[in-house]
């Protein structure tokens, strides 16, 4: 389902929740598909009304003269995209495994077995038990491997008068469980405008690249967008 006129509201509404999720209209980088939306609306969206849409919409501006040169396909016009689709549901944990999880509170009864039972019976039904509570004490003791990222991420000023030195010491002002900071570089991108590229490391299970990227682009008197240029498991 392609997106809507933007000439009208339910346009720039899908737009603006299609750009909550994602940073381009497509892929992990400016396109064809940005150019044909970005042509596509009549004016820059309401900072105040669609934040999303409007960051967008300067950032895709800044490649403007680089427009023609962007990958995909440019014959396609802004119909032939649409809004992402909703994140599907979580799937429901089993009932087989909710039944073993609760029966993990009774790791620790009736270790013997019952009186009634035989004894052959009862001791292998002991040992049994045992063994199952000494693999489980075993597992909840082993280290967890700590999931972590190398990412190298693009900060884009406004423009040439932008104060690089403020800008960086605004990001790296960022203090965040599970982020560390790594080198930086300013980068020319054209028109006298320099880029802070800087690397980080993040634990995955703490740090959201989108969350963080939300939070940099809160320093709006130096930071005009954000991407993420490179990413690589450790």
């Amino acid at each position: 389902m392609g997106f809507a006129e933007f000439t009208t509201p339910a346009g720039l509404q899908s737009l603006e929740a299609h750009l909550t999720h994602v940073s381009y209209v497509e892929g992990f980088a400016p396109s064809q598909a940005d150019v044909a939306v970005f042509k596509a609306l009549p004016s820059a969206p309401s900072a105040a009304t669609y934040p999303h849409s409007a960051r967008w919409y300067s950032h895709i501006q800044s490649y403007e003269a680089e427009h023609a040169t962007l990958a995909g396909d440019a014959s396609k016009s802004a119909s032939a995209y649409g809004p992402s689709s909703s994140a599907l549901p979580v799937e429901p944990v089993a009932v087989t495994e909710a039944k073993a999880v609760a029966a993990d509170d009774d790791d620790e009864l009736d270790l013997f077995g019952s009186d009634e039972e035989d004894d052959a019976a009862a001791e292998q039904l002991k040992a049994e038990r045992v063994a199952a509570y000494q693999a489980k004490k075993a597992e909840s003791t082993k280290p967890k491997t700590i999931a972590k990222s190398v990412v190298t991420m693009d900060v884009k000023p406004w423009d040439d008068e932008t104060d690089m030195a403020e800008l960086e010491k605004s990001v790296r002002s960022i203090e965040w469980p599970g982020l560390v900071w790594g080198l930086s570089k300013l980068v020319p991108i054209g028109y006298g405008i320099k880029k802070m590229q800087i690397t980080i490391v993040i634990e995955d299970d703490l740090v959201s690249l989108d969350d963080l990227q939300e939070k940099i682009a809160e320093f709006e008197d130096f930071v005009q967008s954000t991407d993420i240029a490179a990413m690589q498991k450790l």
